[in-house]
């Protein structure tokens, strides 16, 4: 990721707006386009909210209520870290839920991303979730067989895209659930190996192309819970996104988060690290 960790990040503000459907577009940027940097305000902390009990769905014993629409109400930047140490829940259809505390998420802001599929604006039918209102869901299908799950944000085709779990709960159902997708007699999964990735995640928690568009704040079978208290506030890493060669200038731009010192997290850069305070 970035190697310069700390770095101050534009935001997108605004509610997102629908636009015209159009035809599908290469997933490239346009040849010699040329996206300016946004100017970069100082960034306030992200929303810490109290927990909101839907009208929608109750919450077991023993578990906080879901998080609400306002906490995903925020700029991409600001969401991705607030993100971090929140359980993410998915309630499979037998009634067995599994749960994991997100570790690594990465921001990406919209038509001025060249990194992001709303590049230049460009909406089509298979991102339009980017441009629906925030907490909506937006997954993808990548190398034609594995999906990548993202939530929108404030900002018209701005989201978050969930990178990595710590598993709490079901463990031994998504161990299961990954397996099934790989080939051979192999080896049995480490726990740090169920969700430590996009697409490991999508399989741990069995999210394929069905969940795209969800309202995160309303789904019954899949939802966002307050994390459990930690004993001191952890440092959260800003590095640069994994696997966006293609995208100029934007590659290095510290815009992936993750929790300092987690054995969950997908890839460690230690370049970055190296300005986070411990």
């Amino acid at each position: 990721m970035p190697s310069r960790s700390g770095a101050q990040l534009s935001r997108k503000l605004g509610q997102k707006k629908q636009r015209p459907l159009t035809a599908e577009q290469p997933q490239s940027p346009p040849n010699g386009a040329h996206i300016p940097f946004p100017k970069e305000p100082r960034l306030e902390p992200p929303k810490t909210l109290v927990p909101q009990r839907s009208i929608y769905f109750s919450s077991p014993k023993g578990h906080p209520a879901r998080l609400g629409s306002d906490f995903f109400d925020q700029p991409a930047v600001l969401l991705a870290q607030a993100f971090l140490g929140q359980v993410l829940v998915r309630r499979l259809d037998g009634g067995t839920e599994l749960r994991g505390r997100i570790v690594e998420t990465e921001a990406y802001l919209g038509p001025e991303d060249e990194a992001a599929h709303s590049r230049g604006g460009r909406q089509t039918p298979r991102n339009r979730g980017m441009f629906m209102k925030p907490g909506t869901l937006y997954v993808y299908l990548i190398y034609g067989m594995y999906f990548c799950m993202n939530v929108s944000s404030q900002g018209d085709g701005a989201c978050v895209l969930l990178r990595a779990l710590e598993p709490l709960g079901g463990m031994d159902t998504m161990r299961q659930l990954r397996s099934a997708h790989r080939k051979g007699s192999a080896r049995a999964l480490k726990d740090r190996e169920l969700c430590s990735g996009p697409s490991k995640l999508c399989q741990a928690l069995a999210i394929d192309k069905s969940f795209d568009q969800r309202d995160l704040a309303k789904d019954e079978a899949v939802w966002l819970e307050q994390g459990p208290p930690e004993p001191r506030e952890p440092a959260v890493v800003a590095a640069a996104r994994v696997g966006i060669g293609h995208a100029g200038e934007w590659v290095q731009k510290p815009l992936r988060f993750y929790i300092r010192g987690s054995p969950w997290v997908s890839v460690v850069d230690r370049v970055a690290e190296q300005g986070t305070q411990a």
